[in-house]
């Protein structure tokens, strides 16, 4: 008798859809079930109702501008709708222990083409200069395309993280080097400016002192100190003709 027993076990976060003579009999909540099955009329796909998380890596694609790299981006996606979901794939082409594994293949195989058509019709609208500022922005968005055909699929994409971008040697050369360029350029600028603001200050004193009388009076001073410096002098300070000098 037991050898015509057939026994299901539906895990904890699955789903089962039990078939009988190639036709949808019954789904199955996580739990065991036995089933007499005299002449293998039973089928049963068993389906995650979890999300489950994919990395898709070196996808080579090209910027606006025409410039080639490589991206690698996580993509989380969830079997939301059952029904679709069985009914938009082969569901038993392989062996029954390996049908639910071949499923799930199935899927992401179609999520990772159809994520990467998108991606890569996103990075074409974008300058290579520019990929690092729209990763968050642009790259990280799930594209209303894609929603809509994976939820074709009964599938829901949750998240789209861009993980790596890799451009060539090359132009990791020149992106470089016109880098370094941006910031001598900027170096100098501050310099100039710095220059300019110097040259400005000294014009500003040069004529606060030609003009000031105190700032002449101490010049003067400075002046007769030096020339007394060398030697015996008398200095007449003042007006000259209102002095009353000795005569001889």
């Amino acid at each position: 008798m037991n050898l015509f027993q057939k026994v299901v076990s539906v895990r904890p976060n699955q789903i089962g859809y039990l078939y009988q003579d190639n036709k949808l009999h019954k789904k199955l909540n996580p739990g065991i079930y036995k089933f007499f099955d005299f002449s293998h009329k039973f089928d049963v796909a068993i389906i995650p109702t979890i999300s489950k998380l994919i990395t898709v890596a070196n996808q080579e694609v090209l910027t606006k501008d025409n410039i080639s790299l490589r991206l690698s981006y996580l993509l989380e996606y969830q079997i939301t709708d059952g029904d679709i979901f069985i009914n938009r794939f082969s569901l038993f082409d392989t062996p029954a222990y390996n049908s639910s594994a071949n499923l799930i293949a199935q899927a992401e195989s179609v999520v990772h083409n159809l994520s990467q058509v998108d991606l890569r019709d996103a990075i074409a609208k974008i300058d290579s200069q520019q990929i690092n500022e729209q990763k968050h922005e642009v790259l990280n968005q799930i594209p209303e395309s894609l929603k809509n055909q994976l939820g074709s699929y009964g599938i829901t994409v949750h998240q789209l993280i861009v993980k790596d971008v890799c451009f060539p040697k090359m132009i990791q050369q020149l992106f470089a080097q016109q880098l370094e360029t941006k910031i001598r350029a900027k170096i100098d600028l501050e310099n100039a400016r710095t220059t300019v603001a110097t040259l400005r200050a000294l014009k500003n004193a040069a004529e606060l002192m030609q003009n000031h009388e105190n700032i002449k009076f101490i010049q003067y001073l400075e002046t007769i100190v030096k020339i007394a410096a060398q030697g015996k002098h008398t200095f007449i300070l003042g007006d000259i003709q209102n002095q009353n000098l000795p005569k001889g």
